[in-house]
């Protein structure tokens, strides 16, 4: 039973750990909620740093998940710009960085994912970037709009959502940009090679360069600035700024030096938790990028790194802790903006699962969507400017029924139809 006088500690100051304090409150908890996270500034959602902010279209304070005061309003203790070194299982406590040490009652791991780092020459020199934090998102949108005004080369390696995403935002400042990748498509190992080249014709349509089938072997500079790029392949391509967009791995030092149970890398890493996003310990929680969860719907263990997933995920362990029955179903779900094209995604299909694509709509316009199907049964949709089918595609994953595949195909049935 939850009291007034406990006291739940939140680690990590993203949009899962924002949200399950705010859950906290709205849910009646009375005792100290206390949030935690290693960046000064507020806590932020993280789709604007590669959209809306990077590309000029909003301001900063867009990507803030609460107004500063809310948390004093709501009785939010933070700590900001502290980074939890240790966490005591045993006496139940976290150690910050300044040797303070707290108690909690129940504890939530919300401490993300970081980007992970191009192991080759050069990655010290100051023209190469990452993209995960807001500070990176700050600097790198000064860093586009200079090589738009003076001509200048980016380089991206990997041409996954985020590289492609800074791609888009670059060409609008009117930078020069190459992407190297070593699958032969975009996405090809989310999307396949037919709708991978999709996004392949959008972005050489719009002046990108691609260089399928390498890998980034060095950054050359002088000065300590970058001036070009190697693949394996012999190649080389001028460069002023480099973006290492090879994805990202969980945070997960905290509960690997605290003994919580972990999932191998192999197996997509991250903190095991239940349905109801408990780890191995009943008084830790895990929720957003950090935590790979037994999906009751899916009927696997699944982590996910995407803002939906952060959204409702920090809510969701936040009853649990106040214990309430949880089990975590959500449908995963994520959403792009790249120039003229708006897509969203849900479902899960990963290479090998499936055994059909099957399209409804103009792929040549991009006005359609494509479902990933493994025995009639729908495993994941792709809607691609086209709009307010997210619910009826949900339901189609849910159902877990075959389905006409003919009427699938045909933008003259109703999808509501096929749900049912």
């Amino acid at each position: 039973m939850v009291d007034a006088d406990q006291t739940f500690v939140i680690v990590g100051g993203g949009l899962a750990g924002a949200k399950a304090a705010e859950t906290l409150r709205a849910e009646g908890f009375h005792g100290r909620v206390i949030l935690i996270g290693d960046e000064r500034d507020h806590p932020y959602e993280r789709p604007p740093l590669s959209k809306g902010y990077l590309t000029g279209a909003k301001d900063r304070d867009s990507a803030f998940v609460h107004d500063p005061a809310w948390y004093a309003a709501h009785d939010i203790e933070l700590h900001l710009g502290q980074p939890v070194t240790a966490v005591d299982r045993e006496e139940h406590t976290v150690r910050l960085g300044d040797n303070t040490v707290i108690r909690y009652d129940k504890l939530l791991l919300a401490t993300g994912s970081e980007p992970r780092r191009l192991d080759v020459p050069g990655t010290g020199l100051a023209g190469v970037h990452h993209l995960r934090r807001l500070a990176h998102a700050d600097r790198l949108r000064q860093v586009l709009a200079g090589l738009g005004r003076d001509n200048g080369h980016l380089v991206i390696a990997g041409a996954g959502w985020i590289g492609l995403e800074v791609a888009a935002a670059a060409r609008g400042y009117g930078a020069e940009v190459t992407v190297v990748e070593s699958d032969p498509t975009p996405l090809h190992r989310v999307l396949g090679p037919e709708l991978g080249q999709i996004f392949a014709d959008l972005h050489t349509g719009h002046g990108v360069r691609f260089h399928f089938g390498a890998r980034l072997t060095e950054i050359v500079g002088q000065d300590g600035m970058v001036l070009a790029v190697r693949t394996d392949d012999g190649e080389e391509h001028p460069a002023h700024a480099v973006l290492a967009a090879i994805g990202a791995a969980p945070r997960t030092a905290l509960a690997e030096n605290s003994g919580l149970a972990l999932v191998d890398r192999a197996d997509g890493g991250g903190i095991a938790v239940d349905e109801s996003l408990r780890t191995s310990d009943p008084d830790i929680y895990a929720a957003g990028d950090v935590a790979a969860a037994h999906h009751p719907l899916l009927h696997t263990r699944l982590r996910v790194e995407h803002w939906a997933n952060a959204l409702n995920g920090g809510p969701a362990a936040a009853r649990a802790m106040l214990g309430h029955t949880v089990s975590y179903d959500r449908v995963p779900y994520f959403f792009t903006d790249q120039y003229d094209l708006g897509m969203e995604y849900s479902g899960w299909a990963p290479p090998g699962s499936y055994d059909q694509v099957v399209v409804r709509g103009d792929t040549g316009k991009r006005e359609f969507i494509a479902f990933w199907l493994k025995q009639g049964r729908v495993l994941a949709g792709m809607n691609v400017n086209v709009w307010d089918v997210t619910d009826p595609v949900q339901r189609l994953i849910r159902s877990r029924a075959a389905v006409d595949q003919e009427a699938l195909a045909d933008p003259s049935v109703p999808l509501e139809s096929l749900a049912e």
